[in-house]
Parts: C-alpha cells; sequence; structure tokens
C-alpha cells in the first residue's frame, strides 16, 4: 500500500472514473463495522443468492434486509491494486464478500471498474489505509487477510509500515474469525524472510511457507503486478498462518528486537541472484561492485547502515 506509479490511458480522468464506477467504492466503510456480511447481502431469493445471480446493491445503498441472506464470510484484500485478484475472487466464491483496501486512488478506480463491468455483487474497494483497520471491522469479523505484495519498504528505518511487522500482526488477530487465516505472497524473499520473524513474535500458527507459490498453491488468481514480475523471471514467496495462543510480551518484544534492514535477508552470494525484488536494486549493485573490486562485499557490512 505504498506509493505505486500506474501509467493512466491519455483519456483517462480520474474523478470521472471515481464517479462513475462509485457504486463499488464505499466511501464511509467504518459506517458498516460488525455489520459487512448482512448490510452488503444479496437481495433476491436464497437459490438465487447462492447461484450468485440475483441483483444487489452496495452497503451505502441499504441496510441489512431480511429477504437478503448474509454472506457466509468476509475476506480482506489489504492493498487491492487495481483490483485484478480481488475480483477473481468475488467472481469465482460468490457466497463471501470481498473487500479490497487500498489509499491510491487510480488503483480505487480501476478496482472500482473491474467490479461494476464484471456485474460483482459481492466485492467493494474501501478507501482506506491499514491503520483504519479496527475502526472498520468488528473482532472476529473477517474470515481471512490477504496481502499481495506489499511495499517492502527495505530500509530498517521504514520497518514499521510493513504489512507484516509485529504490530501490524497484532491488530489482525483481534479482527480475525476463529480458523481464519492470514496470508503473504511477495516477490521479495527478504520481506518474506523477515516475515517469519514477525508471525511467530504475534503468535501465529504457520499452515504453509512456500518459494514457489504459483506451483504449490496454485489457487491464488493472478495480480497484473505479478504477471509483470513473472515476465521478468520472479518467483513469488508466501505464507499463510492463523492465529495461535496469544503472544507473551517477550515474544511480542523480541519481533520488534529482530533484525530490521531487509537487506541483512539477502542471500550472502550477491551473485547467485537472478531477479532483485523491489528497493534493493541500489544496494545490490553496490555490493556487487565493491565485490568485483575485490572488497569485501556482504550483505551484513552494508545493511547496519541502512
Amino acid at each position: 500500500m505504498g506509493q505505486t506509479h500506474i501509467r493512466t490511458p491519455k483519456n483517462f480522468v480520474l474523478e470521472e472514473r471515481l464517479e462513475r464506477y462509485a457504486d463499488a467504492i464505499e466511501v464511509v466503510p467504518e459506517t458498516y463495522r460488525g455489520s459487512w456480511a448482512a448490510a452488503c447481502a444479496v437481495v433476491g431469493t436464497e437459490d438465487d443468492a447462492v447461484n450468485g445471480t440475483s441483483t444487489g446493491v452496495t452497503a451505502s445503498a441499504i441496510a441489512p434486509a431480511p429477504a437478503g441472506r448474509p454472506f457466509d464470510a468476509v475476506h480482506l484484500d489489504l492493498g487491492c491494486g487495481k483490483g485484478a485478484y480481488l475480483a477473481a475472487c468475488a467472481a469465482r466464491d460468490p457466497r463471501s464478500l470481498y473487500l479490497g483496501m487500498d489509499t491510491e486512488p487510480i488503483c480505487i478506480a480501476y478496482a472500482a471498474q473491474r467490479i461494476v463491468e464484471g456485474e460483482l455483487k459481492n466485492a467493494l474497494v474501501l478507501p482506506r489505509s491499514a491503520e483504519s483497520l479496527e475502526r472498520i471491522f468488528a473482532p472476529g469479523e473477517l474470515a481471512g487477510i490477504t496481502l499481495n505484495f506489499p511495499t517492502p519498504f527495505p530500509k530498517r528505518k521504514f520497518a514499521g509500515k510493513r504489512l507484516v511487522n509485529v504490530d501490524h500482526l497484532l491488530a489482525y488477530r483481534a479482527l480475525l474469525a476463529p480458523d481464519a487465516r492470514v496470508t503473504l505472497r511477495t516477490d521479495s524473499q527478504p520481506l518474506r524472510d523477515y516475515a517469519l520473524t514477525q508471525f511467530e513474535a504475534a503468535g501465529y500458527a504457520l499452515h504453509w511457507v512456500s518459494d514457489d507459490v504459483r506451483a504449490e498453491h496454485p489457487g491464488h488468481p493472478e495480480t497484473e503486478y505479478e504477471a509483470r514480475l513473472a515476465a521478468q523471471g520472479a518467483a513469488v514467496y508466501g505464507i499463510c498462518a492463523t492465529p495461535a495462543a496469544a503472544p507473551t510480551p517477550a515474544h511480542i518484544q523480541a519481533g520488534r528486537d529482530a533484525e530490521q534492514s531487509l537487506a541483512e535477508y539477502l542471500p550472502r552470494d550477491l551473485g547467485s541472484l537472478t531477479y532483485v525484488p523491489l528497493g534493493m536494486e541500489g544496494y545490490v549493485v553496490n555490493a556487487r561492485n565493491r565485490m568485483a573490486k575485490g572488497k569485501a562485499a556482504t550483505p551484513n557490512s552494508d545493511a547496519r547502515a541502512r
């Protein structure tokens, strides 16, 4: 959910797009805290709802209606980008509600367009950041949170912005239903390895850890960003975990004390890297240049300056 740089068509007018697809954007999501499944219920017969064929309206257009069967589950795509993953999940699972959150207006416009043009009655976009989660969702309301290619913020001083740092993971715990899962997918092996320390510190039990999510867990739809990465030879790393026993203060502090510079999680042999994670290009180039000049350069030597 960091800064996003997107090329837009010459005729792209952001304000016009946001207005045109406003039915898929909930601008006051705090209103529906604790009632998302009912407030967004598809209107129609129960059989129609199960088949995903009934007409529907967004949360802002209705109050909870007895005629509408509440959704079975509420899923959050945190940092949904242009909405490809969100829309694909909603299309294949009409009995669940899919909510995408992002702070980039262009991403919000594109995601809302996908929802409207796909006639998806079980998806909405929320223009909010992760800091708003507790104001938008009640305890136990979410069946899952997906973090698709979040901004890695490689430098130590920005570690608090990572969506997988221990404090963010602790905030997610309260919002998750029993057995709900948090899933991270990323092209950054350093971010994934850092996240392992943070999931442990926040008291999560691991369902799986993967060096190749595409091959090992093919059920995840592909995002546009992911497609571009694949063309560059990037792998997709991942973690899927669920809250377990509440962590002790010592465990939480261990997560905060863990190495926060992602440079520390790079492989020692930088020459073996065939793909450099986002935001780490400059560091890797500089380290490789030092190695080429015969200087002793390891990921550790420069990381501590970051």
